[in-house]
């Protein structure tokens, strides 16, 4: 998820009785975390008396979030994201001409006032970010998941438009991701798919649904959805004659390399996979890792928080009802986590909301069935040519332990070729690094190592069937 922007405009007395009526337009803000500043736009809608919005958090260049209601009622606005993890409250300053109000998201909360009107984004390009007009063809299209009722919007760059090419379907990682797989202030699908494609490459690489031109709810969607979006992704390639169907290929990142294997496995045309900074173990150990490695407070006794944790995970994956769950849950983490956070003299206030965060993500569907998915069941189904990529320095996807799970399955099912790699100094983006800590993505300049996209076109062009 990422954040919006600030500005002011002089709004007369007319226009002020206009707003109790329609607040449609672009509004921004700026909201203060710590000593950044992070800009906001709402793009507000109206339609048979129903409002929508869409939201950009251009400091780090995310767009196309869209939540799913917004309500303006007696001059207080209210944008539920619940399905993205934000959400916005405010009520309307006559005086002042803005709402003025407060952004959550996740266990975070910041003051965030909106006035109306455009702003000027300034542009933040990285370096390796190409420049248009590329030397390539480049084409917006939009194919459907029938069977989910879902229109996905993407982009397939084509090293000419006069041949037939080998194509990847790029698969990003959790959450609601655009095409470019854009976060803080990179894009790396976009510098992955210049690279690719000047290389004589194909690639389609798409917004997530429910995210930027993508139709459809993320919130309720699972891993197993997304790879049947990819299963529609590789229907609509098939269609066309600018495309080698023989040599289509997946690379996924994070998530993204647990959802290639289940795609797959339930299709016979593809040909090739990397994975990328994907992980080998079941998604309740990774979380349980990552509980311990990602945890932003200290705990005096690390062997009772690993047993609580593990309790938690064991009542969201019950099969209780989601009321029971909800209390049960409840209930655990007010015995678990509050005397923590207590303890750290943490107000009550932060410790509700952290709580209440924590709920809302463990009951989503795509919680509950990542925690008891477990890639290397899949992963151990393939036999096709596979590379996995990790970097030694990635604090959210330890490279050892998940690539030895990778391994261990690839052996166990008798796959003849495949590699696995661990690239030294590089974070979880495959940026190099000095720390791989997550604070450290947004301050480095390289969006992605050029090593690590030559070891994956060199790997491609050995596996790439031309007969």
């Amino acid at each position: 998820m990422k954040t919006i922007i600030v500005f002011a405009i002089v709004v007369t007395m007319s226009i002020v009785s206009a707003f109790s009526q329609d607040i449609s337009g672009d509004w921004n803000g700026e909201a203060k975390r710590g000593e950044k500043l992070i800009t906001f736009v709402f793009k507000i809608e109206k339609e048979n008396s129903k409002y929508s919005s869409t939201m950009s958090v251009p400091t780090f260049r995310v767009s196309g979030i869209k939540p799913s209601t917004t309500t303006f009622i007696d001059g207080k606005l209210i944008i539920d994201g619940s399905n993205v993890g934000m959400n916005y409250k405010g009520i309307f300053n006559k005086e002042s001409q803005q709402f003025e109000g407060t952004y959550k998201e996740g266990g975070l909360e910041m003051t965030l006032n909106l006035k109306k009107g455009a702003i000027k984004i300034e542009d933040l390009r990285r370096p390796q970010e190409p420049v248009k007009p590329y030397p390539y063809y480049e084409e917006d299209v939009v194919f459907k998941n029938i069977e989910a009722k879902v229109s996905l919007a993407g982009t397939l760059t084509l090293p000419n438009k006069n041949e037939k090419f080998p194509v990847v379907i790029l698969i990003s990682g959790s959450g609601p991701q655009d095409r470019d797989e854009s976060f803080m202030g990179h894009k790396p699908f976009l510098v992955l798919a210049d690279h690719l494609t000047k290389q004589g490459i194909g690639v389609l690489r798409f917004d997530d649904r429910g995210h930027g031109e993508s139709t459809g709810d993320f919130g309720n969607a699972t891993t197993e959805d997304f790879s049947k979006d990819v299963l529609s992704a590789i229907t609509y390639l098939k269609t066309r004659n600018d495309v080698d169907i023989k040599n289509i290929g997946l690379i996924g990142h994070s998530e993204g390399g647990i959802i290639a294997p289940l795609v797959a496995n339930n299709s016979k045309d593809v040909a090739f996979m990397v994975l990328l900074a994907s992980t080998g173990i079941s998604g309740t150990e990774l979380s349980v890792m990552q509980s311990k490695t990602l945890r932003q407070f200290p705990v005096k006794d690390e062997i009772a928080y690993e047993k609580n944790t593990r309790k938690a995970i064991a009542i969201v994956t019950s099969n209780k009802s989601d009321l029971e769950i909800k209390n049960e849950l409840t209930t655990h983490y007010n015995a678990f986590i509050k005397p923590i956070l207590t303890s750290l003299n943490v107000p009550e206030e932060k410790i509700n909301l952290f709580i209440e965060s924590q709920l809302k993500t463990s009951l989503k569907p795509w919680s509950r069935y990542f925690l008891q998915y477990n890639p290397a069941d899949e992963i151990e189904k393939l036999q096709m040519p596979v590379l996995s990529l990790n970097g030694s320095k990635d604090t959210q996807v330890n490279a050892k332990i998940n690539q030895e799970g990778i391994r261990k399955a690839l052996i166990k099912g008798g796959n003849k070729d495949y590699e696995i790699i661990e690239l030294e100094n590089l974070n979880h983006f495959f940026q190099e690094c000095e720390t791989g800590n997550m604070d450290e993505y947004r301050k480095i300049e390289q969006t992605f190592s050029p090593t690590a996209l030559k070891e994956i076109s060199n790997w491609i062009f050995k596996r790439i069937d031309v007969n």
